[in-house]
């Protein structure tokens, strides 16, 4: 018998920690952090202390009290009593943070099974934010098609299309059936083939349980998506039309949408400005993945912020960052140059702008999705700073995600005896569409198969 428990991704969006047991065998499907993780009780700067460990995750029941999954150090000023790993792997689907964060907790004797690029993703967060650290691990990596034995269990991985390179589903098999999870999916980015042989895989393995995400399974989707192909073809219609700066902003891990604005870029015979992480970035993946390169590619420049001393001398900047001082611009370069530049910046680098000082009627591409809620304080402020430039906003997002038509049709030609949702807002709207053949998951509750 097969027993599912799942400790995060149950009736929320993201945050999925699943455990899944056979015999005598344990692993955990992802082991990520919930975007509202501690939402009643941390806010902004009110965070959980770094060297607490797990102290105050507990406190506040926002990591699962399991035995044998956590180090020594993370368990030190709990009540929880270190004992030697009973989990023999976890695997990580991919790496945004909803689904891998909270590996940092995890003793470094337990194996972190992953694809190389979630691996290449891991290395440039931690090379480039300073505040990251995951620790030590035991990483073993995978590539689609690797048959990976872990006792009683032998687990498949299949690569999917998601807004992350590396995205992978699994197809694990027991001497009782076999589970199939998605991980995050999707069917209408340039990787759709990448999703289709999953599911493919998926079908033939005649899942006895299919656990499949859910993100915007929603009783109405107001929002409007497109595929990467048309964010490319809208927004060079609107950039081809300004003679004015162009900002864009996206996630900093969405390689495909990377692509997409140098595209842009080049087409309008402007330059593609981006910030010395995103260029590591590139550096880390440009083997792999066809990116430019952000040394030698002379439709690529670096925007560097200033720092200490204010006169971006070298010693103000980390030994990462130096390597593209060569390719630097500055706020004053780009304000001189504004139609000639696409200029990428997050929305923590806002205060650029009053450096940069865009002309009226400048665009603005928030690629991105749309807040979920009317309340998002971010978005709030956001379009306070548009409006204070006078910036021009277009929404224009190809989501990660399926659609709620294509994971209904994903799950229908899977055929699985049994549908467990997570990583969705709406358990319920599977029942609905899928009716008998769904089981709700509860948090912590077990689920047998």
């Amino acid at each position: 018998m097969i027993k599912l428990t799942f400790y995060g991704g149950v009736n929320e969006i993201g945050g999925n920690k699943i455990l899944l047991e056979h015999k005598d065998t344990k692993i955990f499907l992802d082991f990520g952090q919930s975007f509202t993780m501690g939402e009643d009780y941390f806010v902004n700067w009110l965070m959980p202390r770094r060297l607490s460990g797990c102290k105050d995750y507990f406190e506040f029941d926002l990591l699962p009290r399991i035995e044998g999954i956590y180090s020594k150090e993370m368990l030190k000023g709990t009540d929880l009593k270190y004992c030697e790993p009973k989990i023999n792997g976890v695997f990580l689907s991919h790496a945004h943070f909803d689904h891998m964060e909270h590996i940092s907790f995890i003793d470094p004797k337990i194996p972190i099974f992953c694809g190389h690029g979630t691996k290449r993703f891991i290395e440039a967060q931690e090379t480039t934010s300073p505040s990251t650290d995951y620790g030590e691990h035991d990483y073993r990596l995978f590539k689609s098609g690797d048959l990976i034995k872990i006792d009683d269990l032998e687990v498949e991985p299949i690569h999917v299309d998601h807004s992350i390179p590396g995205a992978y589903g699994f197809l694990i098999r027991t001497s009782d059936g076999t589970v199939a999870y998605t991980g995050d999916i999707r069917r209408h980015g340039p990787m759709s083939a990448m999703t289709e042989e999953f599911v493919e895989r998926a079908k033939e393995s005649k899942p006895a349980a299919l656990v499949i995400e859910g993100t915007r399974v929603t009783p109405v989707e107001k929002r409007k998506l497109y595929t990467e192909q048309q964010v490319l073809e809208l927004g060079s219609k609107l950039v081809g039309k300004s003679d004015k700066l162009v900002i864009v902003t996206s996630y900093s891990r969405d390689i495909d949408r990377f692509k997409t604005f140098y595209e842009i870029a080049v087409r309008n015979g402007r330059k593609f400005v981006i910030s010395p992480r995103t260029a590591y970035l590139f550096d880390k993946v440009k083997d792999k993945l066809e990116v430019p390169d952000p040394v030698k590619d002379d439709n690529v420049l670096v925007y560097f912020k200033q720092k200490k001393s204010g006169e971006y001398d070298e010693k103000d900047y980390y030994e990462w960052e130096r390597k593209y001082m060569d390719k630097m611009v500055t706020a004053n370069f780009v304000q001189q140059n504004q139609k000639k530049v696409l200029l990428h910046l997050s929305f923590y680098d806002f205060a650029e702008l009053i450096d940069i000082r865009p002309q009226p009627r400048s665009i603005f591409i928030h690629s991105m999705s749309e807040p979920f809620s009317e309340e998002d304080i971010e978005a709030e402020v956001m379009q306070n700073w548009i409006k204070h430039f006078k910036l021009k906003f277009y929404q224009l997002h190809a989501s990660g995600h399926a659609s709620k038509e294509e994971i209904m049709e994903i799950t229908k030609s899977i055929g699985p005896q049994k549908v467990i949702p997570v990583h969705t807002e709406h358990p319920k709207l599977f029942k609905k569409l899928l009716k008998s053949r769904v089981i709700e998951p509860k948090v912590g509750e077990n689920i047998f198969i």
